[in-house]
């Protein structure tokens, strides 16, 4: 198992030490069969304390298999994963449950219960906590997801959108400090991608969590998501800051992906001075700007030279 707590060398001991690692997968392989291929390859990754990560691929690239290697609802067919120092092999379910939460793709795979109040109260119930403890619990949760005035609503007749925040109020009651979420915004308008990406920014951000989401729009990720880590095959192809991952056109195709269109865009403009790593639309139009500016003061310039030269 490697070291829990990020080491400097002695060049760097004034710098701030690394967070804390919170899962560490080392050398994991995994298949579903025997007569599968792997699932896994031999994968690698280090998450730690308050990454906000996305876990980008095709589909049958790994990520969800992979997601699922964290909490010990998937166990290595060889290698490791560690949860906060505990050997997925060896803990119980209910021991990584506590320190990782997991949101299915398709939140009525998750929901069951009669009202948004009981499905959250689920998981702290059974952890045996005081009622006080799992009503404190969860109205916090349901206030954060922006929830708590449809306590006793029936989720089904709710819009997918509300159920999905009901999935994650399900999970922030559990008072896990690590959440996965897959494909957190499928099937939602823009409205509800946006509000369920702030969601967990905030809950990121302020409540000081690890999210780890797995998706396949590049577009949140780049508007929302600090870290990408891209699979393909069952490995890790590359890993890093989004900006630098996501204009990377080389690294993306290796995983069947491109850059983002207002990416690839901006990358097609660079002789016009545009930056190639360009993520958002709104950071587009803020070097346009710049770009029409610089060039007016050029000929505004360039016209005063030459009527000077005429005097």
């Amino acid at each position: 198992m490697r070291n829990w707590i990020g080491s400097s060398s002695e060049s760097e001991t004034n710098a701030m030490p690394e967070p804390e690692v919170v899962i560490d997968v080392d050398e994991v392989s995994y298949t579903y069969a025997p007569d599968m291929p792997l699932a896994l390859d031999h994968v690698s990754l280090q998450i730690r304390k308050g990454d906000f990560l996305a876990l980008l691929g095709q589909n049958g690239a790994g990520k969800t298999t992979l997601a699922k290697t964290f909490n010990g609802l998937l166990l290595p067919t060889s290698g490791s994963v560690y949860v906060g120092g505990l050997d997925t092999q060896k803990a119980r379910v209910s021991s990584l449950a506590a320190r990782v939460g997991y949101c299915y793709q398709n939140p009525d795979h998750q929901i069951f219960n009669r009202t948004f109040y009981m499905e959250a109260a689920f998981g702290p119930r059974n952890l045996g906590l005081p009622a006080t403890e799992v009503a404190t619990r969860v109205d916090h949760a349901l206030q954060l997801v922006d929830l708590a005035d449809k306590k006793d609503a029936y989720p089904f007749l709710l819009g997918k959108g509300e159920r999905q925040k009901l999935a994650v109020a399900s999970v922030l009651a559990m008072g896990s400090p690590t959440l996965v979420v897959d494909e957190p915004t499928t099937g939602l308008d823009l409205p509800g991608i946006r509000s369920i990406m702030t969601l967990l920014r905030h809950w990121n951000q302020l409540e000081e969590r690890t999210i780890v989401i797995i998706t396949h729009d590049l577009r949140i990720v780049a508007e929302y998501v600090p870290r990408t880590v891209v699979m393909a095959q069952g490995k890790i192809v590359a890993d890093g800051p989004t900006r630098s991952i996501l204009s990377d056109g080389a690294a993306l195709a290796t995983a069947g992906l491109k850059p983002p269109q207002i990416t690839r865009v901006a990358q097609r403009l660079s002789h016009h001075g545009i930056p190639p790593d360009v993520m958002t639309v709104d950071e587009m139009l803020a070097c346009l700007r710049t770009a029409l500016s610089r060039n007016e003061d050029a000929r505004t310039s360039q016209q005063g030279v030459s009527d000077a030269s005429r005097l």
